[in-house]
């Protein structure tokens, strides 16, 4: 009978120092996040997020990733995502742009630190421009200012940029929270905790949600519940499928002897891509919305309708829309996992070490067969993120619930992140106590 090493998890010293600075810089992210900008009207934002159509998408999609601090606007109401959207850039500009290639590929370590230099740096320009889009299109979506008199022109200009600078450093404090967990608590999970931490903190309140529905609260509630086990069953099936590619590695010489050969495996992952491919879809199929709402006032008639159609069709609601939405989950799950897999060039870094697949050949021929075994194993993985992008409305069609974005109560999008975020945490606390020498013993009874 085995023992396993989690019992250790709060003797040992050096773990249970990483947990409590863990849980301490949560705390202080989520105390943070009640801190609201100077003059925010959260009123409007509250109306936003019920009134539903593009405007609530979008801005739920948003409440989301900042953590649930867009619901009060506080000053860390972007929470790490100009951070993020900082990361994606560059790794879609490292594959355009030969320079940047070559850096990547001929010094990985050095290539790694200069990506996280000017992620960081690229950030801040991010998180301006996102603050100033927020206020400007959150004001356009309540009809009336999220902030009143904000703007760069005449006694507002002062106000205004502290206010500017005010989101910005709350973003860069969100983000030297994560770095600060990833380095003194769980490792390398810091800005998964921080997003982790804001999409859990929302479950209570979906879940009264459900309770006041007084005839049929039991009923929701199992069917909640059971719905959620079988889609957290469903992502970690999915999250941990891999496909082991049999390598052989060349034998060492050992003084005048020459070892055999080693037989190895490279593991390709069902999803490589993450949730990155939602976001994109969701950011994309919420712009036409998001232009339209401009123009829906417009003293041009035609104007005007062709802009209340366009909000008709990408506010989030109708069958067009889902459908579309998967599609695109579909498309931008296979673009963004040719884009990684592409950046890990596999075909000359195992030409380096002399490894080689049996049957194929080294270099060029070697990363041909591995993109197209990883084509082949990334369609499940595609259309498993497009049915989990819709589940809500999927649900929708059988169950009516009312607010889908409740449903579940955490969206679709934000389970993935939780189930993906408690696994990975559970590897490194696994890990962390293998480390330190904790490593399951054998009773024999």
């Amino acid at each position: 009978m085995k023992r396993s090493a989690w019992r250790y998890l709060w003797s040992a010293q050096d773990i249970r120092r990483k947990l409590l600075v863990t849980l301490l810089l949560l705390a202080i992210y989520r105390l943070a996040a009640h801190v609201p900008v100077p003059g925010a009207n959260r009123a409007a934002i509250e109306g936003i997020l019920t009134g539903g159509g593009a405007g609530g998408t979008l801005v739920g999609f948003l409440n989301l990733l900042s953590g649930g601090t867009v619901a009060n606007f506080s000053v860390l109401a972007m929470g790490v995502y100009p951070y993020i959207t900082a990361q994606i850039i560059l790794q879609l500009l490292v594959p355009i742009i030969p320079a940047l290639q070559r850096r990547m590929q001929d010094d990985p370590r050095e290539g790694q630190k200069w990506m996280e230099k000017w992620t960081y740096i690229l950030a801040v320009p991010m998180a301006m421009l996102q603050a100033i889009g927020q206020i400007n299109i959150f004001s356009s979506f309540a009809g009336t200012p999220i902030i009143e008199n904000f703007g760069f022109s005449g006694p507002n200009l002062i106000p205004s940029v502290a206010i500017l600078f005010s989101m910005t450093a709350g973003t860069m404090f969100a983000i030297w929270l994560g770095e600060l967990i990833s380095e003194y608590g769980i490792r390398n999970q810091g800005l998964s905790l921080i997003i982790f931490a804001g999409i859990v903190a929302d479950i209570p309140q979906n879940l009264m949600g459900l309770w006041a529905d007084e005839q049929r609260r039991w009923f929701l509630l199992a069917f909640v519940l059971i719905v959620m086990v079988l889609v957290v069953f469903a992502i970690v099936f999915v999250q941990q499928g891999r496909r082991n590619i049999p390598v052989m590695y060349p034998g060492r010489r050992v003084g005048n002897r020459m070892s055999m050969p080693v037989k190895g495996t490279l593991p390709l992952m069902v999803n490589m891509a993450g949730m990155i491919p939602l976001i994109f879809a969701q950011s994309l199929l919420t712009f036409p919305a998001i232009l339209a709402s401009f123009f829906v006032n417009s003293r041009t008639e035609w104007v005007s309708n062709l802009a209340i159609s366009i909000q008709n069709l990408f506010g989030g609601q109708g069958a067009f829309y889902y459908i579309l939405y998967f599609l695109m989950v579909v498309a931008f799950t296979f673009f963004y996992t040719n884009v990684l897999f592409t950046q890990q060039n596999y075909g000359e870094n195992l030409k380096r070490v002399g490894a080689q697949i049996p049957g194929v050949s080294r270099g060029a021929p070697t990363q041909r067969y591995l993109t197209r075994v990883l084509n082949r194993i990334t369609l499940p993985g595609a259309l498993f993120l497009g049915l989990i992008a819709i589940l809500p409305w999927l649900l929708g069609l059988f169950v009516p619930l009312g607010n889908q974005g409740s449903m579940l109560l955490i969206t679709s999008a934000g389970l993935l992140i939780v189930v993906g975020v408690v696994r990975d945490t559970f590897f490194n606390i696994e890990a962390e106590l293998k480390l330190h020498g904790y490593e399951d013993t054998l009773l024999v009874r």
